[in-house]
């Protein structure tokens, strides 16, 4: 194991400021970001891909990746001249190592090594959905711990309490496909181009919610997305066998409600039963509308919702928990950290 300079943690500790260059290249985004003491965010520069894989029908791994070797550089260099910081003006380096696709991951993680190493920087390692969960105190600079977070992306769907900056429990979680996973694949199959999630929520805002489909909610208090997903595919099928068409802005309305309804009304229970005031939510489902508009009705506690930007991938996020990783744990990463593609949130899983 290559340690990499833990003889400068004491003196970054004794900053009153301490300023972090975030690094991300988990799937379809190259990001780079500049965020000070967590929560201020000096420079969030995105290339996105998705004009790219928007001719596959969604992210193909090998294209992902070289286009991160072909733009991380830049995408670096503009962030820190965005941020009006140099290199010798950040104090931490934090990158994604997982979850994500093994190829994009490599690229950052062998950028911010090198970067590590010819800076003299400490190298933090960041879980990428951990880093989801963060996006809320870029938004919200009042939000402390502990509170209640759904986390609701592509990959993963959980409800987890957030005991401090860098603990966590998982209440309840997905045995199946993600929240946003599903959004997508039904998308697919109502003809809409990747990514489906936005498209959805577009045209469910002219849909009702006429379809019966089922509740996401599992008799273990956990979630599945597969049988709805298996129950709008039925539905159109039903249809199309009587030779009568689906109205595809109701489905969207009606897959949208049976997606999320369940998820909220998790988020009532456990803020009753672990006497919580706070509740957040983070993931790129946290962009949708009608989810905003559900939490927002939560009553009786504070709501908090990260900007939209903060919401899909992004380096801030990464900044954010590398700095609280940081101060908390003072756990630095060595030069030789590889990516964990399969990389879980910690924390104990309900069975």
């Amino acid at each position: 194991m290559i340690n990499n300079n833990k003889k400068e943690i004491p003196d970054i500790l004794k900053k009153e400021d301490i300023t972090v260059l975030g690094i991300e290249t988990s799937c379809d985004e190259t990001a780079c970001a500049v965020v000070k003491n967590g929560r201020e965010v000096l420079s969030n520069v995105i290339l996105s891909q998705i004009d790219i894989h928007k001719l596959y029908g969604g992210v193909v791994p090998e294209i992902a990746s070289r286009n991160h070797v072909e733009a991380i550089e830049k995408v670096a260099d503009k962030a820190l001249q965005e941020s009006g910081k140099t290199f010798d003006e950040i104090d931490i380096i934090a990158v994604t190592y997982g979850a994500g696709l093994v190829g994009a991951l490599l690229v950052g993680v062998s950028f911010a090594k090198g970067l590590a190493q010819t800076t003299n920087k400490p190298l933090i390692a960041v879980n990428h959905i951990e880093a989801h969960i963060c996006a809320n105190y870029l938004t919200n600079p009042q939000l402390t711990p502990p509170f209640l977070c759904l986390l609701a992306s592509g990959g993963h769907t959980a409800i987890v309490k957030i005991k401090g900056y860098t603990h966590y429990e998982i209440l309840a979680s997905t045995v199946d496909d993600a929240v946003g996973e599903a959004f997508d694949k039904v998308a697919r199959v109502l003809g809409y181009p990747y990514p489906g999630g936005p498209n959805i929520d577009k045209f469910a805002k002219s849909g009702k919610n006429i379809y019966k489909l089922p509740n996401v909610v599992i008799k273990n208090g956990n979630f599945s997305y597969s049988g709805l997903k298996t129950a709008v595919i039925n539905t159109l099928h039903n249809y199309q066998q009587k030779g009568l068409m689906v109205n595809k802005e109701d489905m969207c309305a009606s897959f949208t409600h049976a997606a999320i309804d369940g998820l909220v009304e998790r988020c009532q229970f456990f803020l009753k039963q672990h006497n919580l005031k706070k509740v957040a939510v983070a993931g790129g489902v946290a962009a949708n509308s009608y989810l905003r508009q559900k939490v927002k009705e939560i009553e009786y506690v504070d709501v908090y919702l990260p900007e939209r930007v903060y919401c899909t991938d992004n380096a801030a996020m990464v900044a954010s928990i590398g700095y609280f990783l940081f101060k908390e744990n003072k756990d630095i990463a060595s030069l030789d950290l590889n990516a964990a593609p399969t990389l879980k949130l910690r924390g104990k899983k309900p069975q």
